[in-house]
């Protein structure tokens, strides 16, 4: 008998992870592992972080050296990009033409940023971050200094970018949609600590604004061009010389749509990974996985999710009991602020914040209670605390507000 074939669409860091849990895992088939970037998979969050800041090399952000595809039986094809597969047939189609037979196929397709719809808005000097080409782009536009640089956008990219453009002495102006910046992800009373921070660093905000043009013509070259501006709802024009957008990313579904898949926030899966096509799963940005513990599907675009979603999604197709149960879990550097986020946003989101530390000094654990259990937790400036975090969320106790809150109370007591 031949040996099964695995198919993965997608080359970030969620295809990566199938790929590499199954070699790991003893899976002796073929693994075909197809890239719409020229680049090995890598990970995205130094692109707005270390790497743009100019703090590590391109290959830090690798997810293997390039020798271990080959030492490994993976077979990557980069600029290689699928079109539609056929679930009964079980083939892919390649955009060219080209078919491929699988036993397994995994979309991993991930997601684009989400672009302004106004006039202006294909200029040259306005662009996104998502890949390596932008992140090199910006660094050599920002390095310079000097520049007045705005953001569209008040979630986690746009202040990352922002404290980036600051660190290399640009001037920066931050417009958001919400009155808070981060409060729709971490709500109004968290999202003014990091207000804060930005503005003791200097930088400018517009909240609750809208973006309504751009000046300069679309479809323009990528460039530094000295006269842009950004206009307001309100009328007010905010001088720029580039300008990052980054209000939130949508995912690649055009594959699982031509298909023939559903589309809910994404492709809808079961705990496993698994798609409603028999043997077709779906794992990173693209996916919206049912998640057991709160009993509902949740789509996040987080790299720890590539990375537990490509190894349920692996053990699945292994034939293994396997569900996704980690807790959702992100970082954030921004200044001399470090942060780690573990927890479920639906349940945070009109959940009790309870704080153990010093707030205004930045250097505090916020929980997120519901029910008197904690179901998110954030710690800023204090570290190897995370595991403990990930324990009280995990565990589903109800815990004691005042010796949770109790610096003298050792959190593994809880």
């Amino acid at each position: 008998m031949s040996k099964p074939t695995v198919v993965i669409a997608g080359a970030g860091l969620a295809g990566a992870t199938v790929a590499t849990e199954l070699r790991e895992r003893g899976f002796d088939g073929r693994i075909l592992l197809f890239g719409a970037e020229q680049h090995h998979p890598y990970i995205r969050p130094p692109l707005s972080k270390e790497f743009l800041k100019g703090e590590a090399e391109r290959s830090a952000g690798d997810v293997h050296p390039e020798a271990w595809y080959a030492e490994n039986a993976v077979e990557f094809l980069p600029d290689t990009v699928a079109s539609s597969f056929d679930p009964a047939a079980h083939e892919l189609f390649l955009d060219g033409g080209a078919r491929i037979t699988f036993d397994s196929l995994v979309l991993a397709t991930g997601a684009s940023p989400r672009r302004l719809s106004v006039p202006g808005a294909g200029h040259g000097a306005v662009f996104t971050l998502r890949t390596i080409e932008d992140s090199e782009w910006l660094r050599s536009a920002l390095e310079v200094g000097g520049r007045r640089v705005v953001v569209v956008g008040s979630g986690w990219i746009g202040l990352e970018v922002a404290a980036a453009a600051r660190g290399y002495g640009n001037d920066v102006t931050v417009v958001g949609s919400s009155a808070v910046p981060l409060s729709s992800a971490i709500g109004p009373e968290l999202g003014r600590v990091f207000e804060r921070l930005h503005t003791d660093n200097g930088v400018s905000f517009r909240n609750a604004a809208s973006v309504v043009a751009i000046d300069g013509d679309d479809d323009g070259p990528r460039e530094v061009v000295t006269g842009t501006g950004v206009v307001t709802g309100t009328g007010e024009r905010i001088p720029a010389d580039l300008v990052v957008v980054g209000v939130g990313a949508i995912p690649n579904t055009a594959i699982a749509e031509r298909s023939g898949l559903s589309i809910d926030n994404g492709v809808p899966t079961d705990q496993g990974m698994r798609t409603v096509a028999e043997d077709v799963y779906a794992v990173g940005d693209l996916a919206n996985p049912f998640l057991p513990v709160i009993g509902r599907h949740l789509r996040n675009e987080h790299w720890a999710n590539a990375i537990a979603g490509g190894t349920v999604a692996a053990r699945s197709i292994l034939g293994e009991s396997a569900s996704y149960d980690d807790i959702p879990y992100f970082y954030s550097d921004q200044y001399d602020l470090g942060m780690e986020y573990s927890g479920y946003g639906p349940l945070a989101a009109d959940a009790r914040v309870v704080y153990r530390g010093d707030v205004d000094a930045r250097e505090f654990v916020a929980f997120w209670l519901r029910n008197e259990r904690v179901v998110a937790g954030m710690n800023v400036n204090v570290w190897d605390v995370n595991d403990q975090v990930q324990r009280l969320i995990r565990s589903g106790e109800r815990v004691d507000e005042r010796r949770l809150t109790d610096e003298s109370v050792d959190l593994a007591s809880l």
